[in-house]
Protein backbone atom coordinates (compact mmCIF):
# COMPACT_ATOMS: atom_id res chain seq x y z
CA UNK A 1 0.00 0.00 0.00
CA UNK A 2 0.97 3.64 -0.49
CA UNK A 3 0.42 5.61 2.76
CA UNK A 4 -0.09 8.82 0.79
CA UNK A 5 -3.05 7.44 -1.20
CA UNK A 6 -4.33 4.41 0.73
CA UNK A 7 -6.02 4.12 4.11
CA UNK A 8 -4.73 1.25 6.23
CA UNK A 9 -8.13 0.04 7.33
CA UNK A 10 -11.17 -1.62 5.81
CA UNK A 11 -12.73 1.82 5.24
CA UNK A 12 -13.92 2.12 1.64
CA UNK A 13 -12.43 4.97 -0.39
CA UNK A 14 -13.58 3.67 -3.80
CA UNK A 15 -17.28 2.80 -3.41
CA UNK A 16 -17.07 -0.69 -4.89
CA UNK A 17 -16.95 -2.47 -1.53
CA UNK A 18 -19.78 -0.44 0.00
CA UNK A 19 -22.00 -1.07 -3.03
CA UNK A 20 -21.41 -4.83 -3.05
CA UNK A 21 -21.64 -5.28 0.73
CA UNK A 22 -24.95 -3.43 0.95
CA UNK A 23 -26.31 -5.47 -1.95
CA UNK A 24 -25.57 -8.68 -0.08
CA UNK A 25 -26.76 -7.68 3.38
CA UNK A 26 -27.77 -4.02 3.67
CA UNK A 27 -30.64 -3.08 5.99
CA UNK A 28 -33.79 -1.57 4.47
CA UNK A 29 -33.73 2.19 3.77
CA UNK A 30 -36.85 4.00 2.64
CA UNK A 31 -36.98 6.71 -0.02
CA UNK A 32 -33.59 5.68 -1.39
CA UNK A 33 -32.51 6.79 -4.86
CA UNK A 34 -29.62 8.03 -6.94
CA UNK A 35 -30.39 11.67 -7.71
CA UNK A 36 -34.07 10.70 -7.89
CA UNK A 37 -33.53 7.66 -10.12
CA UNK A 38 -34.67 4.18 -8.95
CA UNK A 39 -36.56 5.70 -6.04
CA UNK A 40 -37.99 3.35 -3.41
CA UNK A 41 -36.97 1.08 -0.54
CA UNK A 42 -33.40 -0.21 -0.90
CA UNK A 43 -32.61 -3.46 0.92
CA UNK A 44 -29.95 -6.13 0.65
CA UNK A 45 -30.67 -9.78 -0.08
CA UNK A 46 -29.98 -10.95 3.50
CA UNK A 47 -30.59 -7.80 5.60
CA UNK A 48 -30.21 -9.56 8.95
CA UNK A 49 -26.83 -11.06 8.10
CA UNK A 50 -23.76 -9.47 9.64
CA UNK A 51 -21.02 -8.07 7.42
CA UNK A 52 -17.27 -8.39 7.93
CA UNK A 53 -15.25 -6.35 5.42
CA UNK A 54 -11.65 -7.14 4.48
CA UNK A 55 -9.64 -4.78 2.29
CA UNK A 56 -7.42 -6.65 -0.18
CA UNK A 57 -7.13 -4.03 -2.93
CA UNK A 58 -5.28 -0.72 -3.03
CA UNK A 59 -4.81 2.08 -5.53
CA UNK A 60 -2.13 0.05 -7.31
CA UNK A 61 -4.26 -3.09 -7.49
CA UNK A 62 -5.02 -6.32 -5.65
CA UNK A 63 -1.92 -8.19 -4.51
CA UNK A 64 -1.94 -11.99 -4.28
CA UNK A 65 -0.59 -11.86 -0.74
CA UNK A 66 -3.37 -9.53 0.39
CA UNK A 67 -6.07 -11.69 -1.22
CA UNK A 68 -4.73 -14.79 0.54
CA UNK A 69 -4.43 -12.92 3.85
CA UNK A 70 -8.02 -11.72 3.47
CA UNK A 71 -9.29 -15.27 2.97
CA UNK A 72 -7.28 -16.54 5.95
CA UNK A 73 -8.53 -13.81 8.27
CA UNK A 74 -12.15 -14.21 7.19
CA UNK A 75 -12.00 -17.95 7.89
CA UNK A 76 -10.29 -17.32 11.23
CA UNK A 77 -13.08 -14.89 12.14
CA UNK A 78 -15.72 -17.53 11.48
CA UNK A 79 -17.55 -16.15 8.46
CA UNK A 80 -20.06 -18.39 6.64
CA UNK A 81 -19.97 -16.70 3.23
CA UNK A 82 -17.17 -14.99 1.32
CA UNK A 83 -18.28 -12.66 -1.47
CA UNK A 84 -15.42 -11.66 -3.76
CA UNK A 85 -16.14 -9.29 -6.63
CA UNK A 86 -12.58 -9.42 -7.92
CA UNK A 87 -11.07 -11.32 -10.81
CA UNK A 88 -8.45 -11.51 -13.52
CA UNK A 89 -7.71 -13.79 -16.41
CA UNK A 90 -8.35 -17.50 -15.91
CA UNK A 91 -5.11 -19.28 -14.97
CA UNK A 92 -4.33 -22.76 -13.60
CA UNK A 93 -5.82 -23.15 -10.14
CA UNK A 94 -2.40 -23.42 -8.46
CA UNK A 95 -1.45 -19.98 -9.82
CA UNK A 96 -4.73 -18.29 -8.87
CA UNK A 97 -4.77 -16.69 -5.38
CA UNK A 98 -8.58 -16.66 -5.32
CA UNK A 99 -8.71 -20.39 -6.16
CA UNK A 100 -6.07 -21.15 -3.51
CA UNK A 101 -7.63 -19.00 -0.80
CA UNK A 102 -11.13 -20.26 -1.52
CA UNK A 103 -10.07 -23.92 -1.32
CA UNK A 104 -8.95 -23.45 2.27
CA UNK A 105 -12.17 -21.59 3.05
CA UNK A 106 -14.28 -24.31 1.44
CA UNK A 107 -12.56 -26.94 3.60
CA UNK A 108 -13.79 -25.00 6.65
CA UNK A 109 -17.37 -24.99 5.35
CA UNK A 110 -17.33 -21.46 3.91
CA UNK A 111 -19.32 -20.77 0.73
CA UNK A 112 -17.45 -18.65 -1.83
CA UNK A 113 -19.29 -16.55 -4.41
CA UNK A 114 -17.18 -14.80 -7.06
CA UNK A 115 -17.84 -12.59 -10.06
CA UNK A 116 -17.53 -14.22 -13.49
CA UNK A 117 -15.92 -11.16 -15.08
CA UNK A 118 -16.98 -8.39 -17.46
CA UNK A 119 -15.25 -9.55 -20.65
CA UNK A 120 -18.39 -10.74 -22.43
CA UNK A 121 -19.67 -11.52 -24.90
CA UNK A 122 -16.31 -13.08 -25.81
CA UNK A 123 -16.33 -16.86 -25.56
CA UNK A 124 -14.13 -18.53 -22.92
CA UNK A 125 -13.73 -15.24 -21.02
CA UNK A 126 -15.12 -16.42 -17.67
CA UNK A 127 -12.83 -16.12 -14.66
CA UNK A 128 -12.87 -17.45 -11.07
CA UNK A 129 -13.45 -20.91 -12.52
CA UNK A 130 -12.23 -23.25 -9.76
CA UNK A 131 -14.92 -25.89 -9.14
CA UNK A 132 -15.12 -25.08 -5.42
CA UNK A 133 -16.12 -21.48 -6.25
CA UNK A 134 -19.66 -20.47 -7.24
CA UNK A 135 -19.11 -18.31 -10.32
CA UNK A 136 -21.77 -15.67 -11.00
CA UNK A 137 -22.61 -14.01 -14.30
CA UNK A 138 -24.87 -10.97 -14.69
CA UNK A 139 -28.43 -10.42 -15.88
CA UNK A 140 -30.62 -7.39 -16.38
CA UNK A 141 -33.68 -6.52 -14.32
CA UNK A 142 -36.99 -5.05 -15.49
CA UNK A 143 -35.85 -1.46 -14.89
CA UNK A 144 -34.21 0.98 -17.28
CA UNK A 145 -33.22 4.64 -17.45
CA UNK A 146 -34.03 5.75 -21.01
CA UNK A 147 -32.63 8.83 -22.69
CA UNK A 148 -33.01 9.84 -26.33
CA UNK A 149 -30.72 11.31 -28.94
CA UNK A 150 -32.87 13.15 -31.49
CA UNK A 151 -31.07 13.59 -34.80
CA UNK A 152 -31.56 16.54 -37.11
CA UNK A 153 -33.50 14.34 -39.54
CA UNK A 154 -36.07 13.60 -36.82
CA UNK A 155 -34.79 10.11 -36.05
CA UNK A 156 -35.09 9.37 -32.32
CA UNK A 157 -32.57 6.91 -30.88
CA UNK A 158 -33.21 5.60 -27.39
CA UNK A 159 -30.19 5.01 -25.20
CA UNK A 160 -29.54 4.98 -21.47
CA UNK A 161 -28.44 7.59 -18.94
CA UNK A 162 -28.72 8.70 -15.32
CA UNK A 163 -27.54 12.23 -16.09
CA UNK A 164 -29.09 14.83 -13.80
CA UNK A 165 -28.26 18.44 -14.59
CA UNK A 166 -28.69 21.27 -17.04
CA UNK A 167 -30.23 20.30 -20.37
CA UNK A 168 -29.09 21.19 -23.87
CA UNK A 169 -32.38 23.05 -24.39
CA UNK A 170 -35.31 24.38 -22.43
CA UNK A 171 -38.56 22.43 -22.21
CA UNK A 172 -40.26 24.34 -25.02
CA UNK A 173 -37.29 24.82 -27.34
CA UNK A 174 -35.72 21.65 -28.69
CA UNK A 175 -32.76 23.41 -30.26
CA UNK A 176 -30.45 21.09 -32.16
CA UNK A 177 -26.70 21.46 -31.78
CA UNK A 178 -23.87 20.42 -34.11
CA UNK A 179 -23.00 16.73 -33.88
CA UNK A 180 -19.51 15.36 -34.55
CA UNK A 181 -17.86 11.94 -34.37
CA UNK A 182 -14.72 11.93 -32.24
CA UNK A 183 -12.86 10.03 -34.95
CA UNK A 184 -13.37 13.06 -37.23
CA UNK A 185 -12.01 15.49 -34.64
CA UNK A 186 -8.50 14.26 -33.88
CA UNK A 187 -5.82 16.70 -32.81
CA UNK A 188 -3.51 17.64 -35.68
CA UNK A 189 0.03 18.87 -35.69
CA UNK A 190 -0.88 22.55 -35.70
CA UNK A 191 1.05 24.81 -33.33
CA UNK A 192 3.28 21.96 -32.22
CA UNK A 193 0.37 20.05 -30.70
CA UNK A 194 0.87 16.35 -30.08
CA UNK A 195 -0.54 14.18 -32.86
CA UNK A 196 -3.51 12.02 -31.95
CA UNK A 197 -4.56 8.97 -33.93
CA UNK A 198 -8.11 8.64 -35.17
CA UNK A 199 -8.52 5.68 -32.78
CA UNK A 200 -7.61 7.87 -29.81
CA UNK A 201 -10.05 10.57 -30.83
CA UNK A 202 -12.73 8.03 -31.80
CA UNK A 203 -12.63 6.72 -28.23
CA UNK A 204 -12.16 10.24 -26.80
CA UNK A 205 -8.87 9.59 -25.08
CA UNK A 206 -7.31 12.44 -23.07
CA UNK A 207 -5.91 15.28 -25.23
CA UNK A 208 -7.08 13.56 -28.42
CA UNK A 209 -9.85 15.96 -29.49
CA UNK A 210 -9.33 19.12 -31.54
CA UNK A 211 -10.89 21.90 -29.46
CA UNK A 212 -11.70 24.03 -32.52
CA UNK A 213 -13.67 21.19 -34.11
CA UNK A 214 -15.39 20.09 -30.89
CA UNK A 215 -16.32 23.42 -29.27
CA UNK A 216 -20.07 23.80 -28.76
CA UNK A 217 -20.88 20.38 -30.20
CA UNK A 218 -22.23 17.01 -29.12
CA UNK A 219 -19.44 14.47 -29.56
CA UNK A 220 -19.95 10.78 -30.37
CA UNK A 221 -17.29 8.62 -28.67
CA UNK A 222 -16.73 4.92 -29.22
CA UNK A 223 -16.54 2.63 -26.18
CA UNK A 224 -13.07 1.51 -25.13
CA UNK A 225 -9.78 3.06 -24.13
CA UNK A 226 -11.12 5.03 -21.15
CA UNK A 227 -14.00 4.59 -18.69
CA UNK A 228 -17.36 5.61 -20.14
CA UNK A 229 -17.87 8.51 -17.71
CA UNK A 230 -14.37 9.83 -18.41
CA UNK A 231 -15.31 10.45 -22.04
CA UNK A 232 -17.79 13.16 -21.05
CA UNK A 233 -15.14 14.83 -18.90
CA UNK A 234 -12.69 14.78 -21.82
CA UNK A 235 -15.32 16.16 -24.21
CA UNK A 236 -16.11 18.94 -21.72
CA UNK A 237 -12.41 19.84 -21.39
CA UNK A 238 -12.24 20.11 -25.19
CA UNK A 239 -15.21 22.49 -25.24
CA UNK A 240 -17.93 20.00 -26.16
CA UNK A 241 -21.38 20.33 -24.62
CA UNK A 242 -22.69 16.77 -24.81
CA UNK A 243 -21.43 13.21 -25.21
CA UNK A 244 -22.81 10.06 -26.82
CA UNK A 245 -20.97 6.86 -25.85
CA UNK A 246 -21.51 4.23 -28.54
CA UNK A 247 -20.99 0.49 -28.25
CA UNK A 248 -18.66 -1.05 -30.82
CA UNK A 249 -18.21 -4.65 -31.92
CA UNK A 250 -18.62 -7.05 -30.17
CA UNK A 251 -20.48 -5.18 -27.39
CA UNK A 252 -23.77 -5.38 -29.24
CA UNK A 253 -27.08 -4.13 -27.91
CA UNK A 254 -26.39 -4.10 -24.18
CA UNK A 255 -26.67 -0.82 -22.29
CA UNK A 256 -25.77 0.41 -18.82
CA UNK A 257 -26.70 3.79 -17.37
CA UNK A 258 -23.97 6.27 -16.44
CA UNK A 259 -24.05 9.47 -14.36
CA UNK A 260 -22.35 11.70 -16.93
CA UNK A 261 -20.93 15.07 -15.89
CA UNK A 262 -22.36 16.77 -18.99
CA UNK A 263 -25.51 15.86 -20.93
CA UNK A 264 -24.70 12.36 -22.11
CA UNK A 265 -26.08 8.94 -22.86
CA UNK A 266 -25.00 5.51 -24.04
CA UNK A 267 -26.28 3.85 -27.21
CA UNK A 268 -26.11 0.34 -28.65
CA UNK A 269 -23.75 -0.89 -31.35
CA UNK A 270 -26.43 -0.76 -34.05
CA UNK A 271 -27.47 2.74 -32.94
CA UNK A 272 -23.85 3.88 -33.00
CA UNK A 273 -23.53 2.69 -36.59
CA UNK A 274 -26.70 4.57 -37.52
CA UNK A 275 -25.45 7.78 -35.87
CA UNK A 276 -22.07 7.62 -37.61
CA UNK A 277 -23.79 7.00 -40.95
CA UNK A 278 -25.97 10.07 -40.35
CA UNK A 279 -22.92 12.19 -39.52
CA UNK A 280 -20.97 11.01 -42.56
CA UNK A 281 -23.87 11.56 -44.96
CA UNK A 282 -24.79 15.09 -43.84
CA UNK A 283 -22.85 18.30 -44.32
CA UNK A 284 -24.20 19.80 -41.09
CA UNK A 285 -25.32 17.00 -38.76
CA UNK A 286 -27.19 18.11 -35.64
CA UNK A 287 -28.87 16.53 -32.63
CA UNK A 288 -30.30 17.16 -29.20
CA UNK A 289 -30.95 15.00 -26.14
CA UNK A 290 -33.96 14.32 -23.96
CA UNK A 291 -33.81 12.56 -20.60
CA UNK A 292 -36.53 10.47 -18.97
CA UNK A 293 -37.16 9.14 -15.49
CA UNK A 294 -37.03 5.56 -14.21
CA UNK A 295 -38.86 3.01 -16.35
CA UNK A 296 -40.06 -0.24 -14.76
CA UNK A 297 -41.84 -3.27 -16.14
CA UNK A 298 -39.34 -3.54 -19.00
CA UNK A 299 -39.71 -6.61 -21.23
CA UNK A 300 -38.08 -8.97 -21.89
CA UNK A 301 -36.48 -9.42 -18.49
CA UNK A 302 -34.22 -10.77 -17.32
CA UNK A 303 -31.73 -11.17 -20.16
CA UNK A 304 -28.05 -12.10 -19.97
CA UNK A 305 -25.97 -8.90 -19.73
CA UNK A 306 -23.84 -8.38 -22.81
CA UNK A 307 -20.72 -7.70 -20.71
CA UNK A 308 -21.09 -10.85 -18.60
CA UNK A 309 -18.15 -13.19 -19.22
CA UNK A 310 -18.93 -16.44 -21.01
CA UNK A 311 -17.90 -20.06 -20.86
CA UNK A 312 -16.60 -22.56 -21.44
CA UNK A 313 -13.93 -22.51 -18.77
CA UNK A 314 -10.41 -22.25 -20.16
CA UNK A 315 -9.17 -24.47 -17.32
CA UNK A 316 -11.54 -27.44 -17.51
CA UNK A 317 -14.20 -28.32 -20.06
CA UNK A 318 -15.62 -30.71 -17.44
CA UNK A 319 -16.76 -27.94 -15.06
CA UNK A 320 -19.58 -25.70 -16.29
CA UNK A 321 -18.82 -22.00 -15.79
CA UNK A 322 -20.40 -19.61 -15.06
CA UNK A 323 -22.57 -21.53 -12.61
CA UNK A 324 -25.54 -19.14 -12.54
CA UNK A 325 -26.53 -15.57 -13.36
CA UNK A 326 -28.07 -12.94 -11.08
CA UNK A 327 -29.01 -9.23 -11.31
CA UNK A 328 -26.00 -7.12 -12.25
CA UNK A 329 -27.20 -4.24 -14.46
CA UNK A 330 -28.14 -0.80 -13.10
CA UNK A 331 -28.15 -1.92 -9.47
CA UNK A 332 -28.92 0.68 -6.79
CA UNK A 333 -26.94 0.21 -3.58
CA UNK A 334 -25.19 2.19 -0.84
CA UNK A 335 -22.28 4.53 -1.56
CA UNK A 336 -19.69 5.93 0.87
CA UNK A 337 -19.43 9.53 2.00
CA UNK A 338 -16.75 11.54 0.26
CA UNK A 339 -16.64 9.46 -2.92
CA UNK A 340 -18.04 10.87 -6.16
CA UNK A 341 -20.54 8.60 -7.94
CA UNK A 342 -18.30 8.53 -11.04
CA UNK A 343 -15.10 8.32 -8.93
CA UNK A 344 -13.73 11.17 -11.08
CA UNK A 345 -11.76 13.86 -9.24
CA UNK A 346 -13.68 16.58 -11.09
CA UNK A 347 -17.04 15.19 -9.93
CA UNK A 348 -18.11 17.21 -6.89
CA UNK A 349 -21.41 15.38 -6.38
CA UNK A 350 -21.92 13.27 -3.25
CA UNK A 351 -24.68 10.71 -2.78
CA UNK A 352 -25.74 8.04 -0.30
CA UNK A 353 -26.59 5.60 -3.10
CA UNK A 354 -25.23 4.85 -6.53
CA UNK A 355 -26.26 2.85 -9.59
CA UNK A 356 -23.60 0.47 -10.92
CA UNK A 357 -23.33 -2.49 -13.28
CA UNK A 358 -21.08 -5.53 -13.56
CA UNK A 359 -20.66 -9.08 -12.35
CA UNK A 360 -19.30 -7.36 -9.24
CA UNK A 361 -22.95 -6.44 -8.62
CA UNK A 362 -24.40 -9.87 -9.45
CA UNK A 363 -21.96 -11.73 -7.18
CA UNK A 364 -23.28 -10.25 -3.88
CA UNK A 365 -26.85 -11.10 -4.89
CA UNK A 366 -25.81 -14.77 -4.81
CA UNK A 367 -23.75 -14.22 -1.66
CA UNK A 368 -26.86 -12.90 0.06
CA UNK A 369 -28.90 -15.84 -1.21
CA UNK A 370 -26.25 -18.22 0.12
CA UNK A 371 -26.53 -16.54 3.54
CA UNK A 372 -30.30 -17.07 3.51
CA UNK A 373 -29.87 -20.71 2.51
CA UNK A 374 -27.24 -21.21 5.22
CA UNK A 375 -29.67 -19.74 7.73
CA UNK A 376 -32.42 -22.09 6.59
CA UNK A 377 -30.10 -25.12 6.38
CA UNK A 378 -27.16 -24.59 8.79
CA UNK A 379 -25.59 -27.96 8.04
CA UNK A 380 -25.50 -27.63 4.26
CA UNK A 381 -22.00 -27.67 2.77
CA UNK A 382 -20.89 -25.02 0.26
CA UNK A 383 -21.42 -27.53 -2.56
CA UNK A 384 -24.96 -28.27 -1.38
CA UNK A 385 -25.79 -24.56 -1.39
CA UNK A 386 -24.44 -24.15 -4.92
CA UNK A 387 -26.32 -27.26 -6.03
CA UNK A 388 -29.59 -25.84 -4.74
CA UNK A 389 -28.97 -22.60 -6.62
CA UNK A 390 -28.04 -24.35 -9.87
CA UNK A 391 -30.63 -27.12 -10.06
CA UNK A 392 -33.53 -24.75 -9.35
CA UNK A 393 -32.35 -21.92 -11.64
CA UNK A 394 -34.70 -20.84 -14.40
CA UNK A 395 -33.98 -20.43 -18.12
CA UNK A 396 -37.18 -18.63 -19.14
CA UNK A 397 -38.12 -14.98 -18.70
CA UNK A 398 -41.24 -13.50 -17.10
CA UNK A 399 -43.28 -14.22 -20.25
CA UNK A 400 -42.20 -17.86 -20.35
CA UNK A 401 -39.83 -17.39 -23.29
CA UNK A 402 -36.20 -18.57 -23.35
CA UNK A 403 -33.78 -16.16 -21.71
CA UNK A 404 -32.16 -13.93 -24.32
CA UNK A 405 -28.63 -12.63 -24.74
CA UNK A 406 -28.54 -8.83 -24.54
CA UNK A 407 -25.70 -8.71 -27.08
CA UNK A 408 -27.96 -9.70 -29.99
CA UNK A 409 -31.30 -10.56 -28.37
CA UNK A 410 -30.92 -14.09 -29.67
CA UNK A 411 -31.65 -17.01 -27.35
CA UNK A 412 -29.02 -17.33 -24.64
CA UNK A 413 -26.93 -20.48 -24.28
CA UNK A 414 -25.68 -22.49 -21.33
CA UNK A 415 -22.21 -21.05 -21.97
CA UNK A 416 -23.71 -17.59 -21.39
CA UNK A 417 -25.81 -18.24 -18.29
CA UNK A 418 -24.63 -21.52 -16.78
CA UNK A 419 -27.52 -23.40 -15.19
CA UNK A 420 -29.69 -20.27 -15.46
CA UNK A 421 -30.97 -17.40 -13.34
CA UNK A 422 -31.10 -17.97 -9.58
CA UNK A 423 -34.56 -18.56 -8.07
CA UNK A 424 -34.47 -17.92 -4.28
CA UNK A 425 -37.86 -19.41 -3.44
CA UNK A 426 -37.15 -22.71 -5.18
CA UNK A 427 -33.55 -22.92 -3.97
CA UNK A 428 -34.61 -23.15 -0.32
CA UNK A 429 -36.38 -26.46 -1.03
CA UNK A 430 -34.53 -28.17 -3.92
CA UNK A 431 -35.47 -31.76 -3.06
CA UNK A 432 -32.10 -33.27 -4.00
CA UNK A 433 -28.59 -31.82 -3.91
CA UNK A 434 -25.18 -32.78 -5.25
CA UNK A 435 -22.59 -32.66 -2.46
CA UNK A 436 -18.82 -32.50 -2.99
CA UNK A 437 -16.10 -33.02 -0.38
CA UNK A 438 -12.55 -31.68 -0.31
CA UNK A 439 -11.31 -35.19 -1.16
CA UNK A 440 -13.57 -35.20 -4.23
CA UNK A 441 -11.88 -32.02 -5.42
CA UNK A 442 -8.47 -33.61 -4.83
CA UNK A 443 -9.50 -36.55 -6.99
CA UNK A 444 -10.65 -34.10 -9.66
CA UNK A 445 -7.27 -32.35 -9.61
CA UNK A 446 -5.48 -35.69 -9.98
CA UNK A 447 -7.75 -36.65 -12.87
CA UNK A 448 -7.05 -33.24 -14.45
CA UNK A 449 -3.30 -34.01 -14.51
CA UNK A 450 -2.27 -31.55 -11.82
CA UNK A 451 1.06 -32.59 -10.35
CA UNK A 452 1.60 -33.34 -6.68
CA UNK A 453 3.44 -30.03 -6.35
CA UNK A 454 0.57 -28.14 -8.02
CA UNK A 455 -1.98 -29.77 -5.73
CA UNK A 456 0.04 -28.96 -2.63
CA UNK A 457 0.13 -25.29 -3.68
CA UNK A 458 -3.67 -25.30 -3.77
CA UNK A 459 -4.54 -27.50 -0.80
CA UNK A 460 -1.51 -27.27 1.53
CA UNK A 461 -1.73 -31.07 1.70
CA UNK A 462 0.52 -33.75 0.37
CA UNK A 463 -0.74 -33.76 -3.19
CA UNK A 464 0.59 -37.08 -4.39
CA UNK A 465 -1.85 -38.85 -6.71
CA UNK A 466 -1.99 -42.63 -6.82
CA UNK A 467 -0.11 -43.92 -9.83
CA UNK A 468 -3.05 -45.71 -11.41
CA UNK A 469 -6.00 -43.78 -10.05
CA UNK A 470 -9.27 -44.40 -11.85
CA UNK A 471 -10.72 -40.93 -11.34
CA UNK A 472 -12.26 -39.14 -14.31
CA UNK A 473 -12.63 -35.35 -14.28
CA UNK A 474 -16.22 -35.60 -15.54
CA UNK A 475 -17.13 -37.67 -12.47
CA UNK A 476 -16.74 -34.74 -10.08
CA UNK A 477 -20.17 -34.65 -8.42
CA UNK A 478 -21.07 -31.31 -10.01
CA UNK A 479 -24.72 -30.22 -10.50
CA UNK A 480 -24.02 -30.06 -14.25
CA UNK A 481 -22.64 -32.79 -16.51
CA UNK A 482 -19.97 -31.82 -19.04
CA UNK A 483 -18.06 -34.33 -21.16
CA UNK A 484 -15.63 -34.09 -24.06
CA UNK A 485 -15.60 -36.27 -27.16
CA UNK A 486 -12.19 -36.34 -28.83
CA UNK A 487 -12.77 -36.78 -32.55
CA UNK A 488 -9.28 -37.77 -33.70
CA UNK A 489 -9.50 -41.19 -35.38
CA UNK A 490 -13.05 -41.63 -34.12
CA UNK A 491 -14.54 -44.32 -36.36
CA UNK A 492 -17.76 -45.03 -34.48
CA UNK A 493 -19.98 -43.36 -31.89
CA UNK A 494 -18.15 -42.56 -28.66
CA UNK A 495 -19.52 -43.63 -25.30
CA UNK A 496 -18.83 -41.82 -22.02
CA UNK A 497 -20.15 -43.05 -18.69
CA UNK A 498 -20.78 -40.54 -15.91
CA UNK A 499 -21.67 -41.18 -12.27
CA UNK A 500 -23.51 -38.80 -9.97
CA UNK A 501 -24.68 -39.05 -6.36
CA UNK A 502 -27.60 -37.08 -4.95
CA UNK A 503 -28.60 -36.42 -1.35
CA UNK A 504 -32.26 -36.23 -0.35
CA UNK A 505 -32.85 -33.02 1.63
CA UNK A 506 -36.65 -33.15 1.73
CA UNK A 507 -38.48 -33.69 5.00
CA UNK A 508 -40.63 -36.59 3.77
CA UNK A 509 -40.05 -39.76 1.71
CA UNK A 510 -40.17 -39.17 -2.02
CA UNK A 511 -39.73 -40.92 -5.36
CA UNK A 512 -37.94 -39.18 -8.22
CA UNK A 513 -38.16 -40.10 -11.89
CA UNK A 514 -35.66 -39.03 -14.52
CA UNK A 515 -36.29 -37.31 -17.84
CA UNK A 516 -33.67 -36.36 -20.43
CA UNK A 517 -33.50 -33.83 -23.24
CA UNK A 518 -30.77 -35.17 -25.51
CA UNK A 519 -28.13 -32.82 -26.88
CA UNK A 520 -28.13 -32.82 -30.69
CA UNK A 521 -26.25 -35.86 -32.00
CA UNK A 522 -26.31 -37.59 -28.61
CA UNK A 523 -28.31 -40.41 -27.06
CA UNK A 524 -28.43 -40.41 -23.26
CA UNK A 525 -29.63 -43.21 -21.02
CA UNK A 526 -29.83 -43.11 -17.22
CA UNK A 527 -29.72 -46.04 -14.79
CA UNK A 528 -31.79 -46.31 -12.68
CA UNK A 529 -34.68 -44.31 -14.09
CA UNK A 530 -36.25 -43.75 -10.68
CA UNK A 531 -35.00 -43.39 -7.11
CA UNK A 532 -37.02 -43.86 -3.93
CA UNK A 533 -35.81 -41.94 -0.88
CA UNK A 534 -37.12 -42.92 2.54
CA UNK A 535 -35.37 -40.44 4.81
CA UNK A 536 -33.68 -37.08 4.84
CA UNK A 537 -29.94 -37.29 4.20
CA UNK A 538 -30.17 -40.53 2.22
CA UNK A 539 -27.76 -40.76 -0.72
CA UNK A 540 -28.26 -42.62 -3.99
CA UNK A 541 -26.19 -42.78 -7.17
CA UNK A 542 -27.08 -43.03 -10.83
CA UNK A 543 -25.12 -43.62 -14.02
CA UNK A 544 -25.47 -41.58 -17.21
CA UNK A 545 -24.44 -43.27 -20.46
CA UNK A 546 -23.69 -40.72 -23.18
CA UNK A 547 -23.44 -42.05 -26.73
CA UNK A 548 -22.26 -39.34 -29.12
CA UNK A 549 -22.14 -39.58 -32.90
CA UNK A 550 -19.01 -38.70 -34.83
CA UNK A 551 -18.69 -35.02 -35.79
CA UNK A 552 -16.12 -33.32 -37.98
CA UNK A 553 -14.17 -30.76 -35.95
CA UNK A 554 -11.30 -28.69 -37.29
CA UNK A 555 -8.14 -28.07 -35.31
CA UNK A 556 -8.46 -25.54 -32.44
CA UNK A 557 -12.24 -25.51 -32.82
CA UNK A 558 -14.99 -27.35 -30.99
CA UNK A 559 -18.68 -28.15 -31.31
CA UNK A 560 -20.88 -27.77 -28.23
CA UNK A 561 -24.36 -29.25 -27.87
CA UNK A 562 -26.47 -28.91 -24.74
CA UNK A 563 -29.38 -30.87 -23.29
CA UNK A 564 -30.62 -31.41 -19.76
CA UNK A 565 -31.25 -34.11 -17.20
CA UNK A 566 -34.05 -33.66 -14.68
CA UNK A 567 -35.17 -35.64 -11.64
CA UNK A 568 -38.73 -34.86 -10.54
CA UNK A 569 -41.08 -36.03 -7.81
CA UNK A 570 -43.97 -34.03 -9.25
CA UNK A 571 -43.24 -31.02 -7.04
CA UNK A 572 -39.52 -30.41 -7.28
CA UNK A 573 -37.56 -30.50 -10.52
CA UNK A 574 -33.84 -31.05 -10.02
CA UNK A 575 -32.38 -29.94 -13.34
CA UNK A 576 -28.79 -30.35 -14.54
CA UNK A 577 -27.42 -28.97 -17.81
CA UNK A 578 -25.90 -31.74 -19.94
CA UNK A 579 -23.05 -30.45 -22.10
CA UNK A 580 -21.23 -32.46 -24.78
CA UNK A 581 -18.16 -30.97 -26.45
CA UNK A 582 -16.56 -32.42 -29.58
CA UNK A 583 -12.93 -31.41 -30.01
CA UNK A 584 -9.70 -32.74 -31.44
CA UNK A 585 -7.29 -34.39 -29.05
CA UNK A 586 -4.17 -32.37 -28.30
Amino acid sequence: MNPSTDIKSARDTEGHGTHTASTAAGRAVGDASFLGFAKGVAVGIAPKARIAAYKVCWKRGCMDSDILAGFDKAVEDGVNIISISIGGSAVPYNLDPIAIGSFGAMEKGVFISASAGNEGPRSMSVTNVAPWITTVGASTIDRKFPADLVLGNGKRITGSSIYRGDLLHDINNFQHLPLIYGGNASVGLRNGARHSSSFSSATCMPDSLDKERVRGKIVVCDRGGTPRVSKGEIVKDAGGVGVVVANIFPMGEGLVADAHLIPGLGVTESAGNLIRDYINSNANPTATMTFSETQVGVKPAPVVASFSSRGPSAESIFVLKPDVIAPGVNILAAWPDGVAPTELSSDQRRTQFNIASGTSMSCPHVSGLAALLKGAHPYWSPAMIRSALMTTAYTQDQQGNPLLDETSYNISTTMDMGAGHVDPEKAVDPGLVYDITADDYLNFLCASNYSGRDIKQITKRSGKCRGKHDHKPWNLNYPAISVAIYTTQLQEPAIVQVTRTVTHVGETPSTYTVSVTNPKGVNVTVTPTSMNFREKGEKQSYVVRIKAEKKAVTSLNSVIEVGKLSWSNGKQHVVSPLVVVWKQAL
